[in-house]
């Protein structure tokens, strides 16, 4: 996801789950025809220099590849990395990631 509308939509109008260490925002969009999930990342100063944000968007990046399957093709997921992400390490990363996009996937089959 590379336009800020994209971002704006997501977080304003998608579900979110709050885990420790990232806040995920997940919109199904209106286009059927989409040929992926989009995924942005917001890292923002919060979580440290600019290494730190750099090794944490690398961490969330391969978290996102992996759940990537559970997505369908029109919506778009959001990951907003807290500060207490900066020192934990990919794979509890990726465990809050599935846990919210699970609870995201089970609030949305009730709606």
């Amino acid at each position: 996801m590379t336009r800020s509308t994209d971002f704006d939509v997501t977080v304003k109008h998608g579900i979110r789950a709050v885990q420790p260490d990232m806040v995920i925002y997940v919109h199904r969009g209106d286009d059927a025809a989409a040929g992926a999930p989009k995924v942005g990342l917001i890292v923002s100063r919060s979580v440290g220099s600019a290494v730190q944000r750099h090794q944490m968007a690398r961490r969330l990046r391969h978290a996102a590849r992996d759940v990537l399957g559970r997505l369908s093709r029109s919506e778009r997921l959001v990951i907003r990395a807290l500060p207490s992400g900066r020192d934990v390490g990919a794979v509890r990363l990726a465990e809050e990631l599935r846990a919210g996009l699970g609870r995201i996937q089970k609030a949305g089959s009730r709606r």
